[in-house]
Parts: structure tokens; sequence; C-alpha cells
């Protein structure tokens, strides 16, 4: 059982920055992928970077690719994501997800627990 909580999100101005946080508990972290995932008002869930159990494998939606980094510290049972040169089309509702196998997908039927979310507001 893995349990996640989002922070960090806010209201930015068009080309600034946030960084999101996902604190997990459960004993085996470090087996589980995690991805980053985002949901505006009447659109789908969609993928936006994931990250491998070890870190060292992620993988970035095309529109966030170059501006969002994914990352991990497996001893902190965090996971983070960092984005930059953030557009008003970024707005939405971001969740952090794990995923059983450690490997990682752009898939949410994939993803085995889901953080509560937390609102990114990119406006001016």
């Amino acid at each position: 059982q893995v349990q996640l909580v989002e922070s960090g999100g806010g209201l930015v101005q068009p080309g600034g920055s946030l960084r999101l946080s996902c604190a997990a508990s459960g004993r085996t972290f470090s087996g589980y992928a995690i991805g980053w995932f985002r949901q505006a008002p009447g659109k789908e869930r969609e993928f936006v970077a994931t990250i491998s159990g070890s870190g060292g494998m992620t993988s970035y939606a095309d529109s966030v690719k170059g501006r969002f980094t994914i990352s991990r510290d497996n001893a902190k049972k965090m996971a983070y994501l960092q984005m930059n040169s953030l557009k008003p089309e970024d707005t939405a509702l971001y969740f952090c997800a794990a995923e059983r196998t450690g490997w990682g997908t752009g898939l949410p039927r994939d993803y085995d627990y889901w953080g509560q979310g937390t609102q990114v507001t990119v406006s001016s």
C-alpha cells in the first residue's frame, strides 16, 4: 500500500516556475515508478512525466519536454516535478501516481495509487 500527497501548486504568471512535490508512505517506495498526470476542467487526465523506481529512466509528454523535469529521492520517499517556462495551457490539477512494476508508463490505467492532486494555475 502506498499513499501519496502532492504539494507545491499555486498561481504563477506565464513564464514562471513551480516545483511540485509528491510525498509517499510505504516501505517499498523505490519499487514503484512515479508518474505525474494533469487534468484540466472538461478534459481527460493526461500524462505529463514518469520516472522509474530507480530513477534511472524518465519520460515526458511532448508538450512539456524541455520545460519540466521529474526527479525522485528514494531515501526521503519523495518525487518532484520542476516546471519552468509555464504557459496558461499548463493550468490543471496535477496528480502524482505510483505504478508497481517500477518501470512507469504514460497510461493512467497502469497506475495503482493516486494522490488527491494539487492545483496549478498559470495566469497573468
